[in-house]
């Protein structure tokens, strides 16, 4: 009889897991931390110290783009792993953006958020999620799917100061004091995430304001920067827009008094960006402390980029040119090269796919990104996307139209050429080769086969769905 129940015993203890088995398993798969930048175009990384050392420790990404040139429907195609013509969240605003159309298509069933929820991961987003979050479909309180901790403002966030932050489906007002701005109030969070996950990888959406508009600093940083200007490229304030659109041609040079306003706009995000670079040195050590820095991948990039005096644009977003849709990413982690530079084209819509790529989750098949783990392993395979898809849909509502006085378009981006075609039928191309600043337009004097190639791609872009979008993007 003993005999018996022993054999019954061990039977039992081959069937069941060993004891810690799932810990181990949970243990060895990667935490993932996403630090978005709101607004923050490239070059400026080199005068934060914290971001710097992310640079030296890890890859970045030289040629990485944006899905649309403006904030939502950018954070829709990263929540989503889609281009906007499939995710449908045009513009920032209602009826055709913002979180309402998010909201209302029922998006926010299946996001990154949930994929790694249903791969065993904690996740938490905290600070800004859509433009007019929680809008006129939802509750203050309301918290979508797919997130076991979440710290989002519901008003005033571009402040930083006198905000109300929904935190788990409580409503919390901050006032004005030095504790209570918003770049610390997340590093706060972020931290008690971090030191708090015991045994379980996590998912942690980090998206602070900085440098968004008004870019407000925090108090020990409100010196910052005196006497910067903003970068006087071959763009800025460009001479000649004779063969431009008509949207650009029409725009007067900028003024010194333009100007002026120009480098005071750059201090201020510059200023803003400090807290930002706090931030990423508070998460940097929570995971060090907490021994978790080596088993962790962090990844640092923007929404879009922005407009500083280039193209006589004295600020803004939203057009094709590399000021706006080109946009920094650099990644740290297990197995990624330190001080690597990638040439390789990425896209936003990739930083999904690679989250679940790395923690092992599973895709849906509306998916449109692809992995970026091989460029990051140093194994590039041997078919790589040659074709980045932007998009922009002029806004309906007047209020957001007034921000932007660029039409509607779609633009390609491949290794060698920035392509688009607006809503008007004007065009514009460029040898980035060539004319990296993208000051003369090709596109009233290119050989018509190039053109005609182009447009090719750029049609087969704009109707991929799913899985049809890494055919679509390898094509040339």
């Amino acid at each position: 009889m003993v005999k018996r129940l022993c054999r019954v015993a061990c039977l039992l203890l081959l069937l069941l897991p060993a004891a810690g088995a799932t810990t181990a398993r949970s243990e060895s798969r990667p935490n993932i931390v996403l630090v978005l930048a709101d607004d923050l175009e490239t070059g400026t990384l080199p005068y934060f110290p914290n971001i710097t050392r992310l640079v030296r420790q890890g890859t970045s990404f030289d040629r990485f783009f944006v899905t649309n040139s403006w904030c939502c429907p950018s954070r829709s195609s990263i929540l989503r792993s889609q281009y906007v013509h499939s995710h449908g969240v045009l513009t920032n605003t209602a009826p055709e953006g913002g979180f309402d159309r998010f909201h209302t298509l029922g998006l926010e069933r299946s996001t990154i958020g949930t994929w790694m929820q249903q791969a065993g991961y904690r996740t938490a987003l905290m600070g800004k999620f859509l433009n007019h979050y929680p809008g006129e479909t939802a509750d203050e309180s309301f918290v979508p799917p797919g997130w076991n901790e979440w710290h989002v403002p519901v008003t005033h966030l571009y402040e930083e100061y006198g905000y109300r932050l929904n935190e788990n489906g409580t409503l919390v007002d901050h006032g004005f004091q030095e504790q209570d701005y918003l770049s610390d109030v997340l590093a706060r969070k972020a931290t008690d995430f971090i030191t708090g996950s015991k045994g379980t990888p996590f998912f942690l959406y980090l998206a602070p304001i900085g440098p968004h508009n008004p870019a407000n600093p925090a108090v020990r940083h409100a010196n910052a920067f005196a006497g910067a200007t903003a970068p006087r490229t071959p763009s800025f304030n460009q001479e000649d827009v004779s063969a431009e659109p008509l949207w650009l041609r029409t725009r007067p040079p900028l003024s010194e008094v333009d100007v002026g306003e120009v480098d005071e706009r750059y201090r201020a995000r510059m200023r803003s960006m400090l807290g930002v670079d706090d931030l990423v040195g508070s998460v940097v050590q929570a995971l060090k402390q907490s021994g978790k820095l080596n088993n962790t991948y962090i990844f640092f990039g923007s929404d879009n980029g922005f407009h500083l005096g280039t193209h006589r644009l004295k600020q803004g977003k939203t057009t094709p040119f590399d000021e706006a849709i080109r946009v920094p990413l650099v990644v740290r982690g297990p197995g990624v090269k330190a001080g690597a530079t990638i040439s390789r084209l990425g896209s936003t819509v990739d930083l999904a796919a690679t989250f679940a790529d790395l923690a092992g989750a599973t895709m849906p098949p509306f998916a449109e990104g692809r992995s970026l783990v091989p460029l990051l392993k140093g194994h590039p395979p041997g078919e790589w996307r040659r074709n980045v898809l932007v998009e922009f849909v002029r806004p309906t509502n007047r209020s957001s139209a007034a921000q932007t006085p660029v039409p509607g378009y779609q633009a390609l981006r491949t290794e060698r050429y920035a392509y688009a075609r607006y809503e008007t039928g004007e065009r514009q191309l460029y040898d980035v080769h060539a004319d990296p600043y993208e000051l003369h337009n090709l596109a009233g004097k290119a050989d018509p086969a190039l053109l005609a190639g182009l447009d090719a791609r750029l049609t087969a872009m704009v109707t991929c769905s799913g899985a049809t979008c890494r055919v679509a993007d390898a094509r040339e």
